[in-house]
């Protein structure tokens, strides 16, 4: 009788096992590339400018996707012809999807603006709870500082790549003229050279042929060094 009851409880214990591994194992397994393609195309509408996405196609792609296959939405992002497609696709799957967008909007794998539009569709997707609308809310908002922080960077770069640019331009054109070529430092002259390099098409350290390599040390020794360029290397 007792080992009876051992090999009962046994099985419930198993049981329990089996069931909270279930419960902690995401919903559906997730589908091939292919598969989530096939889905997302078959989910257009025929609308007012032709076929395209809406919300009945953000309510058969809840049906027919589930939170496993947002990895492989994030991997489709960049397809032009699923460009729209996938913000509904992520967008129909509400919070599961909120996190992941944002990670691909932080690694530069989505757009800040197309970020935004999946969470604005979450927001008005009435599948989604009210608290997951109000969290895809908040995370638009966040999205879109990240966005002007981005554009703010990038500006920034760009204006200190162009203030650079002028200086070395400047230095360029003092070294036509001898007297002032004088005040210029070696390391200011070697910027000279390489950026004249770069605007050749030509690398240090690249492949060249024999009369590329013999162009760059005339170069160097009359930019760089102030030599003639007809003396003949040492």
């Amino acid at each position: 009788m007792v080992l009876v009851n051992s090999q009962a409880v046994a099985i419930v214990v198993l049981a329990s096992l089996c069931l909270a591994a279930n419960a902690q194992s995401p919903a559906g397994d997730s589908k091939s590339v292919e598969q989530v393609r096939r889905i997302i195309l078959r989910s257009q509408h025929l609308g007012a400018h032709g076929m395209g996405y809406n919300l009945q196609s953000q309510n058969t792609l809840f049906q027919k996707l589930t939170p496993a296959d947002v990895p492989t939405l994030i991997s489709l992002v960049a397809d032009k012809d699923l460009h729209v497609g996938v913000q509904f696709a992520l967008a129909s799957q509400c919070e599961t999807a909120i996190i992941p967008v944002r990670e691909a909007v932080v690694r530069h794998k989505m757009p800040f603006l197309d970020a935004e539009d999946v969470m604005r569709l979450i927001e008005d997707f009435a599948v989604c709870t009210p608290e997951t609308r109000q969290r895809a809310s908040e995370m638009r908002s966040e999205i879109h500082s990240l966005g002007e922080a981005e554009q703010t960077r990038l500006e920034q770069e760009a204006r200190e790549k162009a203030a650079e640019d002028a200086r070395v331009q400047r230095n360029a054109l003092k070294m036509t003229d001898q007297k002032q070529a004088k005040e210029l430092t070696l390391q200011q002259r070697e910027e000279v050279y390489r950026r004249s390099l770069k605007a050749m098409g030509l690398k240090e350290d690249g492949p060249l042929t024999p009369a590329q390599k013999d162009l760059m040390q005339r170069m160097y020794r009359t930019m760089v060094l102030g030599e003639s360029g007809n003396r003949p290397p040492n």
